[in-house]
């Protein structure tokens, strides 16, 4: 889920600072109503099984942004489902999403996701590798539609439509990226695209969901029979996110609410009418996981940069300069693990310390 920042107007072309100051007052009159309103009441079973026996998996705070508030993953003990306990209501999502992908966050995001090339083209291999051209391809969660710009390098005579919740799929077919943008909810806007595409593809979409199965649902209407879903998520049984912990970044608090481990989509897409044809697991890895954790810890610990949720005055020129400080102190920890990740890369998938599967599904109407 994503939303488009409230910003006020600011005159002129403003600088990151004029724009911090100018959300302050609503971020702080949001939190003077406090954060209670952000959470559902909590659950006594697994919204994946039904299952009432859970075990607290992970407690942790907002790691990416420091916006205020404590998030618990719990997890089932009957089918290993992993899930956010209690859950962000809507306001809550509309509050933690804000100026994460669009808004304050938005160059960030999209220098982030501008140089993930070489991994978008991975992500196309799958249905590359079957040998036939889909007619038609739609890119659930897209964002700005990059991974289908570098997708249609490898198919040219393919279209390739994008939807998402913000307003970059828009901004996406503008700019060329899609064939056709769609901002919306995917379930509701699946009648409307029925039957019209050969693949559907999820890329660290589902975990973003409240229910899961709803988009599986709307996949299956949107695909021809015969189409093929292809579904990218984290995977909550990689031996890191054990030995990292809070630091290990597809937990990804509190944007991510529902980690299910392979077995259980596997499982879900054969009762919805999929066969899955492939699994992979070495190579959606992203080799970034001691990096994160280390650039995770070090942001903890050093002064924050501003930004308009946090409480008292913006941190002055010392603390600007200690931050900066600490962070070259770290370099070289960081050069290392970077190395390290690159070193375990190799191996990842049969280590079982793959940050995430990947699954392609037929839909056999």
């Amino acid at each position: 889920m994503t939303t488009k920042s409230a910003e006020p107007a600011v005159s002129g072309k403003a600088s990151r600072a004029q724009r911090i100051e100018a959300l302050r007052s609503a971020y702080r009159a949001d939190l003077a109503q406090g954060t209670d309103r952000f959470f559902e009441p909590r659950r006594t079973d697994c919204p994946w099984c039904g299952a009432t026996s859970l075990k607290s998996r992970l407690r942790t705070a907002d790691l990416i942004q420091h916006k205020p508030g404590r998030f618990t993953l719990d997890q089932c003990r009957g089918c290993g489902h992993v899930f956010q306990n209690p859950r962000l209501s809507d306001a809550g999502l509309e509050f933690y999403y804000r100026d994460f992908y669009d808004g304050l966050g938005e160059e960030r995001a999209a220098a982030t996701f501008r140089g993930r090339a070489r991994a978008y083209r991975g992500r196309a291999q799958p249905v590359v590798a079957l040998g036939v051209t889909p007619e038609n391809w739609l890119d659930v969660g897209t964002g700005h539609g990059h991974f289908c710009a570098t997708a249609r390098e490898l198919l040219p005579a393919t279209r390739f439509d994008g939807l998402d919740q913000s307003e970059g799929a828009e901004l996406a077919e503008r700019e060329g990226r899609l064939d056709r943008g769609f901002r919306g909810l995917f379930p509701e806007l699946a009648p409307v695209l029925a039957g019209q595409y050969d693949v559907v593809s999820m890329f660290h979409y589902l975990e973003h969901s409240t229910e899961p199965r709803r988009e599986l649902d709307a996949a299956r209407q949107a695909l021809r029979p015969g189409g093929l879903l292809l579904i990218e998520v984290p995977d909550p049984q990689s031996r890191y996110a054990g030995v990292l912990g809070r630091w290990w970044l597809p937990w990804l608090q509190p944007q991510h609410l529902n980690l299910m481990p392979v077995a259980n989509l596997r499982a879900l897409l054969s009762e919805l009418g999929f066969t899955v044809v492939a699994e992979q697991h070495g190579e959606p890895h992203d080799p970034v996981d001691l990096l994160a954790a280390c650039f995770l810890a070090m942001d903890a610990i050093a002064p924050r940069e501003d930004a308009p949720w946090l409480p008292g005055r913006p941190p002055g020129r010392v603390a600007r300069v200690l931050r900066t400080a600490m962070f070259l102190a770290a370099a070289p920890f960081m050069l290392i693990a970077t190395a390290a990740d690159r070193l375990i890369a190799r191996v990842a998938g049969r280590a079982g310390l793959s940050n995430a599967y990947r699954l392609l599904a037929r839909y056999e109407e």
